[in-house]
């Protein structure tokens, strides 16, 4: 059966989409998407039919990002394992780069998670590349790229290393010719497939596809004395992809008499503590912050016209959204001390010990830049009286971050015994010139915050289409969290208060330099999307917290419908795959089906 299994084959298709304005633009449409068949024929769209690689902008001599795309990508089987992706990189409207004029971009990728790209194969300079396919020779041991031009003329190149983009053969005259796919995903402008195992198949459609729970265990009987063992009794809700969490048991006690030595029978319904979107409405940038026994809530209240930080306090989460739950203000608009407009995501952190507020505010002048405010000793977070005066954040040399730009979305991560800062960062805004916003990281002193110990360092820019949709150009409200011995550093790009927003990843070992952007590993896909979960679009923003059962939970704000633009508040719980990696995603069915909510046990008392 496993032999067979093994010698089983399947398909993989690259295509990329149609245009949709309303509802998927060029930034995500000319990007290379993945489909997979089991029977050759029939193709099933992965990621939600959302797309997976995407070509990097340009930056030009002015420090310009200009957005690109790609057009009829190709894929072919490597000869030493492995597969290749050819496309022909394009304007975001999908007009023809004179940047690339001549060539083709190419990707490799051994299991169709990660991919690293190759760069520019150079075809023939004086001809725009209309489409190009590439096989590997055995007879020859050689690569033949296959292409033709914008006039339809129809080429040929070879080369032994495709990888090292250079020996590539002059372009001499050949046939183009090649048999597409039938059935594609809907919207799909098709690309070509190639024959993969199964077990590959079934491990990309697993890695892609959305998770769900599919089956849940609890211990067939349970030996107590007390109610309380039986109530710490937890189940293990096992996922699509073999992994697996605890969770709580609501069970019945009724029928259990622990004066008596007996075997009883009971029942319990898993626990599942959920939130249901929307929370709050007209919330940006939310934050909910565990802090001595109680829960915290601060947001940009866009309610407000994003003037002044109210914090909201309650015992549990669910309090902090009950409609008599008090706002308090603890910092209002201040002409005198510069506080006017632009109070923007604010961020508890504790620091050396010490509880901050990181935000961004701006004066009687639009342009936020980024302070902080320290709680004063046994001070209370929702008075206003407890918190000291505010800081604008200074470099390493005493000048403030900028004074040519908006700095704002200021976070704060330690890593090992070193502390950073990451915050966006935007020139000419608004211009012919608007660099777009920029996350930049620095090291800080714990004793001092406010006051960067090192020099700033370009962490990541939004090169992506998905990043760059329709020029909004953003790579904006970073946050972090540390686990197994891995920093995952979250941030928001596409368009803040529309269907777009998305959050990407980067990751880094805790242990490295977090200033040498070498150990950063940028996802190119966004990890949560508009098409993630069901009736939740552009979600984006968002930041971490534990809940009270050690759930490590995500709060992200996002809109209800595809056409609002009114930003409103959600929180789900972030898994972990089978492989430790997080899963943003998951929706509160997926997270637990209710039809597998009910469970038994056998309970032996003596």
């Amino acid at each position: 059966m496993a032999e067979n299994y093994t010698k089983k084959k399947a398909r993989i298709m690259v295509y990329t989409r149609e245009t949709d304005a309303a509802q998927y633009p060029a930034g995500l449409s000319r990007s290379i998407h993945l489909a997979c068949s089991r029977d050759g024929k029939n193709y099933e769209a992965l990621n939600n039919n959302y797309g997976i690689l995407f070509a990097e902008a340009a930056v030009d001599d002015a420090d310009i990002i200009h957005a690109k795309g790609v057009k009829n990508p190709r894929i072919f089987a490597m000869p030493e394992g492995g597969f290749g992706i050819v496309a022909v990189r394009v304007n975001e409207d999908g007009s023809a780069d004179e940047d690339s004029k001549g060539s083709v971009l190419l990707w490799t990728t051994a299991d169709f998670k990660e991919f690293k790209k190759i760069g520019f194969l150079p075809l023939h300079g004086d001809a725009y590349v209309e489409r190009a396919q590439c096989r590997y020779d055995k007879n020859t041991a050689e690569y033949c790229i296959l292409w033709q031009d914008d006039l339809g003329n129809s080429y040929q190149n070879e080369v032994k290393d495709i990888c090292s983009l250079t020996g590539i053969s002059p372009a001499h005259p050949g046939v183009y010719t090649e048999e597409l796919p039938g059935q594609a995903p809907e919207g799909a402008e098709r690309g070509n497939s190639v024959e993969i195992s199964a077990q590959l198949c079934d491990e990309t459609a697993l890695y892609w596809n959305r998770l769900y729970s599919v089956k849940v265990q609890v211990p067939k009987r349970i030996w107590a004395r007390t109610a309380s063992e039986v109530e710490n009794v937890r189940a293990s809700v096992l996922y699509s992809d073999g992994s697996s969490v605890q969770k709580q048991v609501k069970w019945e006690l009724d029928e259990l008499d622990f004066q008596h030595q007996g075997t009883f029978r009971i029942r319990g319904t898993v626990q599942n503590e959920q939130y249901q979107f929307p929370l709050a409405c007209g919330f940006g940038d939310p934050v909910i912050f565990p802090w001595e026994g109680r829960y915290y809530f601060i947001a940009t209240n866009d309610n407000l016209n994003d003037v002044g930080f109210y914090v909201r306090e309650s015992e549990d989460v669910a309090g902090l959204f009950r409609e008599d739950t008090q706002q308090h203000l603890i910092l209002g608009l201040d002409e005198e001390r510069g506080f006017v407009q632009t109070f923007w995501a604010p961020e508890f952190h504790v620091i050396g010990g010490e509880l901050y507020i990181l935000f961004a505010i701006s004066g009687k002048k639009w342009g936020p830049q980024c302070h902080l405010m320290k709680l004063k000793k046994g001070g209370s977070l929702i008075a206003p009286e407890s918190w000291e005066e505010p800081v604008r954040i200074r470099k390493k040399d005493g000048s403030f971050l900028t004074e040519d730009g908006i700095t704002l979305d200021m976070t704060y991560l330690k890593a090992g015994e070193r502390s950073y800062v990451v915050w966006s960062y935007r020139r000419n805004i608004g211009t012919p010139y608007d660099t777009g916003s920029m996350l930049y990281i620095a090291e800080v002193d714990e004793k001092q915050p406010w006051q960067l110990s090192s020099e700033p360092v370009l962490l990541t820019r939004p090169l992506y289409g998905w990043e760059n949709v329709n020029h909004t150009i953003n790579n904006e409200g970073p946050y972090a969290f540390i686990a197994d011995g891995k920093v995952y550093l979250t941030y928001s790009g596409g368009a803040a208060d529309g269907y777009t927003y998305a959050l990407g990843l980067l990751t880094a070992d805790a242990k490295d330099d977090l200033l040498d952007i070498s150990v950063w590993k940028k996802r190119c896909t966004p990890v949560l999307s508009y098409y993630s979960v069901e009736g939740i679009y552009g979600p984006g923003h968002n930041s971490f917290f534990t809940d009270a059962q050690g759930n490590l939970m995500i709060a992200y704000h996002a809109e209800d419908a595809l056409e609002h633009h009114l930003r409103c508040d959600g929180i789900h719980r972030v898994h972990f795959n089978i492989h430790g990696e997080p899963v943003f995603d998951l929706s509160a069915k997926r997270d637990l089906d209710p039809a597998l909510s009910q469970v038994e046990t056998e309970v032996i008392v003596g």
